[in-house]
């Protein structure tokens, strides 16, 4: 997540059960949200385990697909209200209604539903072009439903952060301006989203929903597996001892401070394709835009200090909601002039159409650390560092990112964007925080996200030609009679017709059956 984190410590694989607070200690946010993660998977993972990989509660069941024909190559669906899980995550597609407003004064009515100020004819439902965090825009062709019939309407999952820059009710007025934001939030985002059926390599229009099931999560397991893995390192620059005053003379990694770098796919692809940006702030150092005009950017604050402020040459991620909620990966822009009167700074070019227009997604500025030049690449050519602002992948070698710390992509990886690493590097032991085998060699670690799941919703065969491809459990408690039901427990003292339950009820501890058991064989053996 993009936050202004010291480092994450949560690890499923150490079975850690809670986090455990000691008096006089420094609180840390490693540590809050460590116990946020724990309990965040333990309640999953108890869903999945009782659910499935998906289902919806029987009387509540969310993500009903029906097809509303329209011209065709502008279909729509409809998606009904209601929960759903997958893989445990809660997803809910209820769509809120709009408030009622106070009618204005001298105006008749009372604010009810005849009231002229009321929204008239609020849609109940959301549909594939208006859902929340979808983004669908017609004008894209590749956002289009298919033009050819059958295909699979499926439900993508993953998580994302949001800080104040994006949902500026989080932060706190009264703290004021001058103030950093306090805590982030995480968002669950989902998207119904289409699947030609070519691609389950399914026979026919219309097999069995069972196999429609099996093909699909067949599809989702080759979708979701991590396919690029990555290993880092700090490692003392030969430039060391032009600064040993700075940092102990034997320490690898050389910055003055503790950082947690994040190394996160722009560009996905082939390692020939990919490309990869990286920060030492974990991606947090945002600028809320004001306004756009052309090249130039009013921006609602340039920092708070010299660590965390924009200058000539920085790489800036023009970004809204939409941008990120699609997955997108424009150019990255150069910081070209900085007003510090006007709080206002021009790239060296327009973001990208669509991005960053609109005041209510929130648009900002994400800044980057990569800067331009060049390594010695691993066959000792010399390397152009930056594509489109981003730097190159390279496979099979240890590219360095500043201060000693250096990075190493596998090979054979392919990459998805908005996939990432991230980095401790501490002053104290001079050095990163990264797994390493007995020989001390780092070892290459998939993304620590992004996570995504998927579920089956629908088979599309036409209008009104749907296979419903949901599941829905019921309640535990369904079939369990009601306290109120259960037939009234005898009063102290009182027998029963069993005499091997009367033993059981003298014999602390022990279960019913077993002491009911024990008193047939003592029966069987006085006898």
């Amino acid at each position: 997540m993009h936050a202004d984190l010291s480092r994450i410590t949560y690890r499923p694989e150490r079975h850690y059960s809670a986090v455990v607070a000691q008096q006089g200690r420094v609180q840390l946010d490693a540590d809050a949200n460590e116990q946020t993660a724990i309990q965040l998977f333990q309640a999953r993972t108890l869903a999945a385990d009782l659910i499935g990989q998906h289902g919806g509660p029987q009387d509540a069941t969310g993500f009903r697909i029906e097809l509303r024909g329209g011209s065709h190559e502008l279909d729509d669906l409809l998606i009904g209200g209601g929960r759903y899980y997958v893989d445990g995550i809660q997803c809910d597609a209820t769509r809120p209604q709009p408030g009622v407003p106070v009618p204005a004064e001298g105006a008749e009515g009372q604010g009810g539903a005849d009231d002229p100020g009321v929204p008239a004819g609020a849609p109940a439902t959301w549909t594939y072009w208006d859902q929340p965090d979808g983004f669908r825009d017609p004008e894209r062709p590749g956002d289009r439903l298919p033009t050819t019939f059958p295909y699979l309407a499926c439900l993508k999952v993953w998580e994302r952060s949001v800080t104040a820059a994006e949902d500026p009710a989080l932060r706190e007025v009264a703290l004021g301006a001058a103030l950093p934001d306090t805590a982030a939030r995480a968002k669950v985002v989902w998207q119904v989203l289409p699947l030609p059926g070519a691609e389950l390599g399914l026979g026919g229009d219309n097999p069995p929903a069972d196999d429609i099931r099996a093909a699909f999560t067949r599809w989702a397991q080759r979708a979701a597996a991590p396919a690029s893995r990555l290993a880092a390192r700090s490692e003392r620059p030969g430039h060391a001892d032009d600064d040993p005053c700075l940092v102990a003379p034997d320490a690898r990694y050389r910055g003055p401070e503790n950082q947690l770098y994040r190394v996160e796919v722009h560009e996905g692809g082939t390692a020939q394709e990919a490309t990869f940006k990286w920060s030492r702030e974990n991606g947090s150092v945002t600028f809320p835009v004001d306004e756009l005009d052309g090249t130039w950017v009013d921006l609602a604050t340039l920092g708070s200090d010299d660590k965390l402020d924009l200058n000539v040459g920085d790489r800036v991620e023009f970004v809204d909601t939409a941008y990120t909620s699609r997955g997108a990966a424009e150019p990255l822009l150069r910081v070209a002039e900085v007003d510090l009167p006007g709080r206002r700074v021009r790239l060296s070019d327009e973001p990208a159409p669509g991005v960053g227009r609109r005041p209510e997604l929130h648009p900002f500025l994400r800044r980057w650390d990569q800067q331009e030049g060049g390594w010695q690449g691993r066959r000792g050519a010399r390397t152009d560092r930056l594509r489109h602002g981003a730097v190159r992948v390279e496979e099979g070698g240890w590219l360095p990112l500043e201060d000693g710390i250096e990075v190493y992509f596998g090979t054979g990886g392919t990459y998805r964007t908005g996939d990432f690493w991230l980095i401790p590097a501490r002053t104290a032991t001079g050095d990163v925080e990264w797994p390493t085998d007995a020989a001390r060699r780092p070892l290459l670690q998939a993304p620590a996200g992004i996570a995504v799941h998927y579920a089956p919703l629908a088979w599309v065969r036409g209008d009104r030609q749907i296979t419903d491809l949901r599941l829905a459990f019921r309640p535990l408690s369904a079939g369990i009679p009601a306290t109120s039901d259960a037939p009234p427990a005898a009063g102290p003292g009182a027998g029963t017709a069993d005499p091997a339950t009367d033993a059981a009820a003298t014999r602390p501890n022990r279960s019913q059956t077993t002491a009911a058991a024990e008193a047939a064989v003592d029966e069987e053996g006085a006898g």
